[in-house]
């Protein structure tokens, strides 16, 4: 990874685990593939290609256990497979799948397929998680790129690991206030009332750039150089994974505090925009795996402010990573997207936070 949002100064509180990732929880494995166009595609459109697939593990390659989650819906213009089981059973059963919006089903049938070539014992079907934003400005969407081998190559390529951020994967078309979006990442550590890790890994795609609010600075409006702001059609899919033992409706509470996280950077939640939030723990879910009769352990709900505190100071620093590592691109029709000016916003930043009106650029 190059540098990141704090790296250049942006102001975040908490503390950030060794990777400051969603990896930093243990067991998740995250795998990128961004697609390289096939000779189906003419040379000369083969930049019209700005797509591919990103897959989290909550327990790696090598175990499919489920694990406890909840979801949040706060905008619902977009897809998320597999949904509505989540959260009747509140167990996320394999992979969580990112991709463009008219890849879900390619993702979700391949997912699916991976799942079943390992034979897990019992296992008749499958309700894969894919979830999507629409990256159609960068990409040509309608060309339906991504292809059954794609997804498992990112399958395959999962690690747990450093991860790269910005125009990688899923993330390689999409657009983030105005700039070049992309995967982004960040954790933080929980000290009490048990040590735990959250971390969170977004698909970011929504927000126009006069919404955008960088390290308390609303920096976005000295960046729009007097553009009028037009409707959002963007998205962002987030995904939080804890090591803290948490009950379904417990996660669900974790998942809705991630909106927080987004305001604190601008975000709205436009008509537009589909916003979905996905929590899960890979804690130890249950004992007696021989009985019909099981047993959880779980932490208090008068404990978890500490991990709603971390969700949100996550989320805040996820997009702004997935920003700075986004670089400029030009994609369908010879569109061009304009990577972060990260360099002169933090000039921005210190004088706005001290009470300073932003001098523009």
């Amino acid at each position: 990874m190059g540098r990141r949002a704090r790296d250049w100064g942006v102001p975040f509180v908490g503390t950030p685990g060794r990777w400051n990732a969603i990896t930093d929880v243990a067991s998740v494995e995250v795998g990128h593939l961004t697609v390289d166009p096939t000779a189906e595609v003419p040379p000369e459109r083969r930049h019209w290609v700005r797509t591919g697939v990103t897959v989290v593990l909550p327990r790696g390659r090598a175990d499919l256990t489920p694990v406890f989650a909840g979801l949040h819906t706060l905008n619902g213009n977009g897809e998320l497979t597999g949904a509505a089981w989540l959260a009747e059973s509140g167990r996320l059963e394999g992979p969580v799948g990112l991709t463009n919006t008219q890849s879900v089903g390619v993702v979700r049938d391949a997912v699916g397929d991976w799942m079943h070539a390992r034979d897990r014992p019992g296992e008749r079907w499958a309700l894969p998680v894919v979830g999507e934003t629409w990256d159609g400005y960068l990409n040509d969407i309608w060309g339906h790129h991504v292809r059954p081998g794609h997804v498992e190559r990112a399958l395959e390529a999962a690690r747990h690991a450093p991860i790269a951020e910005g125009s990688v994967g899923a993330g390689t078309g999409t657009v983030c206030f105005g700039f070049k979006g992309g995967i982004g990442t960040a954790s933080r550590e929980v000290a009490a009332p048990i040590p735990a890790r959250v971390g969170v890994l977004v698909q970011a795609n929504h927000g126009l750039r006069t919404q955008l609010t960088l390290g308390g600075a609303a920096v976005g409006r000295a960046l729009a150089s007097g553009e009028e702001p037009g409707p959002e059609h963007g998205s962002i899919v987030t995904v939080i994974a804890t090591d803290a033992p948490l009950l379904p409706h417990q996660l669900a509470r974790l998942a809705r505090r991630g909106p927080l996280g987004l305001a604190r950077g601008g975000a709205i939640s436009g008509d537009g925009s589909g916003d979905f939030f996905l929590a899960f723990s890979t804690a130890p879910q249950a004992a007696g795996r021989e009985s019909p009769l099981r047993s959880a352990e779980f932490l208090e709900n008068d404990a978890l402010d500490p991990l709603f505190t971390a969700t949100i100071e996550s989320i805040e620093e996820v997009v702004a990573n997935a920003l700075v590592a986004g670089t400029t691109t030009v994609g369908y029709r010879d569109h061009r997207v304009e990577g972060f000016p990260i360099e002169r916003v933090v000039g921005e930043i210190r004088p706005a936070r001290a009470g300073a009106e932003p001098t523009g650029f």
